[in-house]
């Protein structure tokens, strides 16, 4: 376990290539399939591009949208959209191929008629560049829809290289945040699939207030410079599940923070990218816990870090627990592990690291501050730099167990 402040976590990482059983370590069976159960249990949803006989179809062009990515295409998206809301049968919102301008839009409802309501992307949608145009931290917002479905072969592009200049976030803690691609916001039983988002002026996909949400195989790019362009973003939010993704981008390939319940991802890719994130948590008063976390099946190469649990000292208290990485590969990852508490309160113990076999960019693969009866097990941590010292592991403050292989040596005091 590791606490900053009174900001407390408890956390398993088996992380490796043995399988590993999970049960009764910190995740029960209850938080792994989500307090109401889970809607998309036993369904496919390759048919989703396909339209349905009884489905009507709004087509962003017969509301007056242009596919050639110079005229403003806002308003013909909005009407298409509350078309496609309004109709009382099954309906789908289609963006055709070509290439649509639009400012920020906000897809919201509640919806009339039966669930789930589509939209279809096949073409590319990007993003107007004029800050001033946002009045809020997103450009596509989708918002208090029960039954949603955002599909296809097509692509969201931020545009955010003309915008990143402007980002000040690295210094300034009180910054304003550039929009993100796409947020869900209040959005029960919601499924985005086989979409690419490119350049986002800041986090990729953002989802938080949500129920029952999906994400499949979206391919997430922007450059390794570009600022606070986190992945996937996560937050209030139960029963997410995150599977065969790929995340390239300038800052966390995933970021869970708080209220974030019941979280799995399976085979992401991430890199470059500054890994998967939990937290910064207790930052702000009264924050909600985070619990329920799976990363498993998971490949992270070059990125900055691996897994990163940080919190933040002098909050009000709130907790992290029952969080599980398992099966994890690394490739030439800078910080395989990093818990940064600050310092521990209280008696509760940490769960145990055990089954681990990464590689290494740098020496020190291995960095807890403040933590207290923190436990590896078969450590392979393969130091791949030629010319330099063996690699080792860092603690500062930490009580830590050992037991099997490490590799590098046990925990060396830090200064």
């Amino acid at each position: 376990m590791a606490i900053a402040g009174r900001a407390c976590v408890h956390t398993i990482l088996i992380v490796g290539l043995a399988l590993i059983c999970c049960e009764a370590k910190g995740v029960p069976r209850a938080a792994r399939r989500g307090a109401n159960g889970d809607p998309f249990k036993g369904k496919t949803f390759g048919r989703s591009n396909i339209v349905g006989s009884n489905e009507k179809v709004f087509n962003v062009l017969q509301f007056g949208a242009k596919p050639d990515g110079r005229k403003d295409c806002t308003e013909p998206f909005i009407r298409a959209w509350r078309a496609t809301c309004d109709f009382k049968g099954s309906s789908r919102l289609l963006i055709p191929g070509g290439t649509f301008l639009i400012s920020q839009v906000v897809f919201g409802g509640p919806c009339n008629g039966p669930t789930p309501k589509i939209v279809q992307v096949s073409g590319t949608v990007k993003a107007t560049t004029d800050v001033s145009e946002y009045s809020s931290a997103e450009w596509v917002l989708f918002e208090a829809i029960t039954g949603l479905i955002v599909t296809g072969s097509g692509t969201f592009d931020g545009q955010g290289g003309a915008v990143w200049k402007y980002n000040d976030c690295k210094g300034n803690n009180n910054c304003v945040q550039l929009p993100s691609n796409i947020k869900f916001n209040k959005v029960t039983n919601g499924l985005i699939r086989g979409l690419t988002s490119l350049n986002s002026k800041g986090t990729h996909l953002f989802i938080t207030n949500s129920e029952n949400i999906r994400a499949r195989n979206l391919h997430i790019r922007a450059p390794a410079d570009s600022p606070n362009t986190d992945g996937i973003h996560v937050s209030h939010s139960n029963n997410v599940r995150i599977a065969k993704t790929s995340v390239s981008t300038g800052d966390d390939c995933i970021s869970i923070v708080q209220g974030a319940t019941n979280v799995a991802i399976n085979k992401l890719t991430c890199g470059p990218g500054h890994g998967i994130s939990v937290g910064s948590l207790g930052k702000y008063h009264n924050e909600e816990d985070v619990r329920g976390i799976i990363v498993k099946n998971c490949t992270l190469t070059g990125t900055q870090n691996g897994v990163r649990i940080k919190t933040w000292p002098g909050s009000d208290p709130s907790a992290a627990f029952g969080m599980l990485f398992q099966n994890i590969v690394m490739n030439y990852v800078r910080n395989p592990i990093i818990i940064d508490q600050g310092y521990c309160a209280g008696s509760h113990g940490c769960n145990k690291s055990g089954n681990l076999k990464l590689t290494s960019s740098s020496k020190s693969h291995v960095q807890q501050d403040a933590c207290q009866n923190v436990q590896f097990n078969n450590i392979d941590l393969k130091f791949r730099q030629k010319g330099m010292a063996a690699a080792t592991a860092t603690c500062d403050n930490a009580k830590v167990g050992y037991s099997g292989r490490q590799n590098p040596p046990p925990c060396r005091r830090g200064a």
